[in-house]
């Protein structure tokens, strides 16, 4: 387990590319007048049976904006928070309760944009130990683990596609049991996926 975090530190440390959630439809033009809102989101990788697992949510289905997808804790930044990485630890601490002691950052992912309009960045980290998880229920259903080493699979991505705002638009997922993972936050998996495998 621990020649797996060094691992995933080592590749952590390589540049790799910015993302978005306009990668995979190149007919998107973007203003380059856009104001994107800093934001950060937390993977979280817990060691549970000999394995390593990563932290996911289930966002609540009364939510104005993506009601019942998947995501990382995380969220804007705030003023009163240092940066995003300091953003994503808070929201952590505030959607699923996890204490920032605990918490080792190993590293971050290239700057996501969404399609929301924030500048997203994601830091990957490791849980000393175990917490009691308190989802807050305004903002998160349920709270539920992935094996690391599937959503880190190239093999388990697929590219799919719906129509939004009257074109169609591609995506990547990787499924797995019940959870559809897609959007925003498979893509950010899947630039982890490319920075591990490269």
């Amino acid at each position: 387990m621990i020649e797996q975090i060094d691992h995933i530190r080592i590749a952590l440390a390589r540049t790799g590319a910015q993302t978005s959630d306009f990668d995979l439809n190149p007919d998107v033009v973007l203003s380059e007048s856009r104001a994107l809102r800093p934001a950060g989101v937390l993977a979280p990788i817990i060691e549970r049976d000999g394995q390593l697992q990563l932290l996911l949510t289930k966002r609540s289905s009364a939510l104005k904006h993506h009601p019942g997808q998947i995501s990382f804790p995380g969220g804007k930044q705030d003023e009163s928070d240092v940066d995003a990485t300091a953003a994503a630890l808070r929201e952590a601490r505030e959607e699923i309760g996890l204490p920032e002691e605990i918490v080792d950052v190993l590293g971050h992912l290239p700057v996501h944009e969404t399609v929301t309009g924030f500048s997203v960045k994601p830091v990957i980290a490791f849980v000393r130990g175990n917490f009691n998880i308190i989802p807050e229920p305004g903002e998160v259903e349920e709270v539920f683990t992935v094996p690391l080493d599937h959503v880190l699979d190239p093999d388990n991505f697929l590219i799919q596609s719906r129509r939004w705002r009257g074109k169609r638009r591609h995506y990547f997922v990787v499924p797995y049991g019940p959870y559809y993972i897609w959007g925003a936050t498979a893509r950010m998996l899947r630039a982890w996926t490319n920075l591990m495998t490269s």
